[in-house]
C-alpha cells in the first residue's frame, strides 16, 4: 500500500508519497502539502487496482523512439530507414525533446503540420505512422495512459495515376543503356522485378528448360553485395520466363559471363551492381538518351510489366502473385484504371442482369422518350 511520510530538512517540511509499482520496485514523489501527497498515494493505488497505472519515467519522445526501434525485428533496410526517420524528423524537432508522457494531441498536430512543409505526402504518412507505433508501444509499456497521435489532419494528397511505359519506350530505354546492361532493362520489364531482386538474380535462379525464374534473394541498398531474403514471404516466388527475356539473358551470359557466385549482372571487374549505379546513374543517362519522360525510373519497368499482364486479361490476383505483393488490393488501387474494356464490361453486366430478369420486370418507357436526363 502507498504511504505518506513527513520530512523536515533545513527547516523545510515536505511530504513524500511512497509506493511500489506493478513490478514491485520502490517509487516516491515529494509534495509541499500533505493533502496533495495523500491524493497522489490514493490515485496510485486506485490506478494499480484498475490496471491503469502509468510508470513515472522521465524519457523523451526521441529517447523512447530509439528504444522502440532497437526492440523491433526490423530488416536491415527497414532499420536504416527507421533510424533516419527518427534522427531527422523526431529527434531533430521540438517534439523529440518533449517528455513522452507530457505530449498533447495538439503538439502532435503541430509537428505533423511542420513536417508537411519538408516531406513528401507519402513520407509524411510514414513519419506519422512511425510516431503512432511508438506511442502504441508506450501505452502497452504503461508509460502513457493513451496515445496523443489521434485525429491527425494531413494535407490532401491525390496519388498520380500510373502511366505505364509502352513496349517501344522500354525498347528505346534498353537501347540507350551501355551494351553490358541492356539486358537488365528487358529482364526487369519482362519479369516485373524489384531493383534489388534484379541485381541479385543468379544463373541458378533461371530455368531455361522449364521457362521459369525463381526469385529467392535481393540486394538491399548499401548491402555491398550481401544477399538477403526478399521483402516479404510472398516476394519469394516463381515467375514465368518469357521468350524475350530468355533470349536477352542467354545473349548476356554469352557476352558477359556471370560472377563466381552466379550473379548475372555485374561490373566489368565482376563486382555486383549497386542500387545507385543502376537505378540512378545508368538509368538517368538512359532516360535522357532515349527521350523518355523526365522522372522515369527503374520502378516504371514494374509498372510496364503489370500493365501488359492486365491488358492481356490476367487476373488481379495473378498479377499480385507475379509482382510479389502480399495483397491484391494494392494492384487494384495502383493499376485499376488500366483494366481493359472496363466501360464495355460495365454495360454488359447491367444489360445481362436485366435481360435475365425478363421483359416483365422492365418498366414501361414512353414511346419517343429521349436521352436520359
Amino acid at each position: 500500500m502507498a504511504s505518506v511520510e513527513k520530512l523536515v530538512r533545513n527547516g523545510r517540511t515536505t511530504y513524500q508519497a511512497r509506493w511500489r509499482d506493478d513490478q514491485g520496485r520502490q517509487r516516491k514523489k515529494s509534495f509541499s502539502k500533505k493533502g496533495a501527497a495523500d491524493r497522489h498515494a490514493a490515485t496510485v493505488e486506485a490506478d494499480k487496482a484498475r490496471g491503469t497505472y502509468i510508470e513515472p519515467r522521465k524519457i523523451t519522445v526521441a529517447g523512447y523512439a530509439r528504444e522502440w526501434a532497437r526492440s523491433r525485428p526490423h530488416r536491415p533496410t527497414t532499420a536504416r530507414r527507421t533510424e533516419m526517420m527518427i534522427r531527422l524528423h523526431i529527434e531533430g524537432t521540438r517534439l523529440g525533446s518533449r517528455k513522452l508522457a507530457d505530449v498533447r494531441p495538439s503538439e502532435v498536430q503541430a509537428w505533423a503540420t511542420d513536417r508537411s512543409r519538408v516531406l513528401a505526402p507519402t513520407t509524411l504518412r510514414q513519419a506519422v505512422g512511425l510516431l503512432r507505433s511508438v506511442y502504441a508501444a508506450a501505452v502497452l509499456d504503461r508509460l502513457v495512459a493513451s496515445s496523443p497521435v489521434v485525429r491527425i489532419q494531413l494535407p490532401r494528397h491525390e496519388r498520380e495515376r500510373v502511366v505505364p511505359l509502352s513496349v517501344e519506350q522500354v525498347a528505346a530505354l534498353a537501347q540507350a543503356m551501355p551494351a553490358r546492361y541492356r539486358a537488365m532493362v528487358l529482364t526487369q520489364a519482362g519479369l516485373g522485378l524489384r531493383i534489388g531482386e534484379l541485381l541479385a538474380l543468379r544463373v541458378q535462379d533461371v530455368d531455361f528448360l522449364r521457362r521459369s525464374v525463381r526469385i529467392e534473394w535481393q540486394f538491399t541498398q548499401g548491402s555491398k553485395g550481401e544477399r538477403s531474403e526478399p521483402k516479404t514471404p510472398r516476394s519469394r516466388r516463381t515467375v514465368p520466363l518469357p521468350r524475350v527475356v530468355a533470349d536477352a539473358l542467354a545473349a548476356q551470359l554469352m557476352a558477359y559471363p556471370a560472377g563466381e557466385d552466379g550473379t548475372i549482372f555485374a561490373t566489368g571487374k565482376g563486382a555486383p551492381l549497386g542500387h545507385v549505379y543502376y537505378g540512378h546513374n545508368l538509368m538517368r543517362r538512359a532516360v535522357t538518351g532515349s527521350g523518355l519522360p523526365k522522372g522515369t525510373t527503374s520502378h516504371d519497368l514494374r509498372h510496364h510489366y503489370a500493365s501488359v499482364l492486365l491488358a492481356a486479361g490476367e487476373s488481379v490476383v495473378a498479377v499480385a502473385e507475379r509482382l510479389g505483393h502480399e495483397d491484391a488490393s494494392l494492384v487494384l488501387s495502383t493499376y485499376g484504371h488500366l483494366m481493359p474494356d472496363s466501360d464495355d464490361r460495365t454495360r454488359s453486366a447491367i444489360d445481362a442482369a436485366w435481360a435475365g430478369a425478363g421483359a416483365s420486370s422492365a418498366p414501361d418507357v414512353p414511346q419517343g422518350a429521349g436521352a436520359v436526363r
